[in-house]
């Protein structure tokens, strides 16, 4: 994801857990009113060893989210933003994993306790881009264009997301729905042949989908 950038080749003490609870983390809290904008650029997805290391799934294309010591933010499904302090981290040889390890995390059941929630950084926090990289932020809701003759008048459809598979993805809400009205999503390799138009500015992309690719 393109923070993520894409490349476009182109306290009070809680109460003791039951027994069979597993440990809630403990993280510091800012209040509301200090919590940035943030951005989502990891995932954290597995415990790493015994003493409360973490396997992060990178959502961006910058290793320093994930390398270089600071404040950091963590998100739980339907909770609240919380912050932590990444104290050190390092990619693991031969994989796209990062291993972290994160203030007041020492242990695997700590560790464990976080499995899912999301890393974040400030959204102001955005490192230069070369040409031809766009940040997460400016490609969600721009509309999608064909850009072939004859081309659909006016969009059609939206950026919902930008996904990590290999080669970059789009993730497209199509404008007119499958039948009954439920909204369809196409998943559109994000390359210079296919997408040869990010138009900022005027908030649209430009596509030239191969045949089939967006009835796929």
């Amino acid at each position: 994801m393109a923070d993520p950038p894409s490349t476009q080749p182109a306290s009070s003490p809680r109460p003791s857990a039951a027994p069979s609870q597993a440990p809630t983390a403990h993280v510091n809290t800012p209040p509301p009113a200090e919590t940035p904008e943030l951005l989502v650029v990891g995932r954290l997805v597995a415990a790493q060893g015994l003493a409360g290391e973490l396997r992060v799934l990178p959502l961006s294309d910058f290793p320093q989210r994930f390398t270089r010591p600071g404040p950091r933010w963590l998100q739980g499904k339907g909770q609240p933003a919380r912050a932590v302090e990444l104290c050190s981290g390092r990619q693991l040889p031969g994989k796209e994993l990062f291993v972290v390890r994160l203030a007041g995390i020492d242990n695997r059941d700590a560790a464990e306790a976080l499995v899912g929630h999301e890393l974040l950084v400030p959204a102001a926090d955005r490192p230069p881009l070369e040409p031809g990289e766009f940040h997460l932020l400016d490609l969600v809701g721009l509309e999608v264009r064909l850009l072939q003759e004859p081309a659909a008048p006016g969009a059609i459809g939206r950026v919902l997301d930008l996904i990590h598979a290999g080669n970059d993805l789009l993730e497209v809400e199509l404008a007119a729905p499958v039948e009954g009205g439920t909204p369809r999503r196409v998943f559109i390799p994000f390359v210079e042949a296919i997408v040869p138009e990010v138009n900022l500015a005027e908030g649209w992309i430009g596509l030239t989908p191969p045949p089939g690719l967006l009835e796929l």
